[in-house]
């Protein structure tokens, strides 16, 4: 009687055993399956970041310019987009300025007009979009004061997204004449030699 009441006390020990080496196992299996999701999710914050760029953190303006002189101006340079998407600027403004317009030039020539551009200036993701005397521009109108050579040129740019992005250009002097520029008569008519450069870009470096 007391051998076998001794062998029936040791049987509950060894089931302990059994279950605290399975129970061991099992927190090891875990933290082994755990590991790869972790590092699963390391490129979803990744393409997250990514996604949460604005358009006024991809985009700068670069070599940025305006002519000197009054009443009507327009700015120059290079829009240039860093970014992995395309990106749109819809508007400018600009505390000296009554009116600020995004302006594209059609036909070539005497026939060359300037019109407002419809929709804005599309940067394309990694590319650029040249502003420059005689193609696209940000035109300046009802200026309420005169921009001599070597003053800076306030501007803030609006992109689709609705983020913007505030920058200084140069004022530069350019001789009239050099301009290439066709005049269009009406809303225009002050394009001409009164407040448009040449096509070679300042010193001016603004944005990214």
């Amino acid at each position: 009687m007391i051998a076998r009441t001794v062998r029936a006390a040791e049987r509950p020990a060894v089931r302990a055993s059994a279950f605290a080496a399975a129970l061991v196992a099992g927190l090891l299996l875990t933290g082994c399956s755990g590991s790869p999701a972790a590092g699963s999710g390391t490129p979803a914050t990744s393409e997250t970041a990514e996604a949460a760029q604005t358009a006024s953190e991809a985009v700068g303006l670069h070599d940025g310019w305006a002519k000197s002189g009054s009443g009507m101006t327009a700015v120059f340079g290079t829009l240039d987009n860093h970014g992995e998407a395309d990106r749109t600027l819809v508007s400018a403004s600009s505390r000296i300025a009554g009116a600020v317009e995004l302006h594209e030039t059609v036909g070539t020539g005497t026939s060359a007009t300037m019109q407002e551009k419809e929709g804005g200036f599309v940067i394309p993701a990694g590319g650029s979009v040249a502003l420059e005397p005689g193609g696209n521009h940000i035109m300046f109108m009802d200026m309420s004061e005169d921009l001599l050579p070597g003053d800076e040129v306030p501007l803030t740019l609006r992109f689709d997204d609705g983020s913007e992005l505030t920058l200084t250009v140069l004022a530069k002097d350019v001789a009239s004449g050099e301009e290439n520029y066709a005049g269009s008569g009406g809303e225009h008519a002050g394009h001409g030699d009164d407040s448009h450069g040449d096509g070679s870009h300042g010193d001016a470096d603004a944005g990214h």
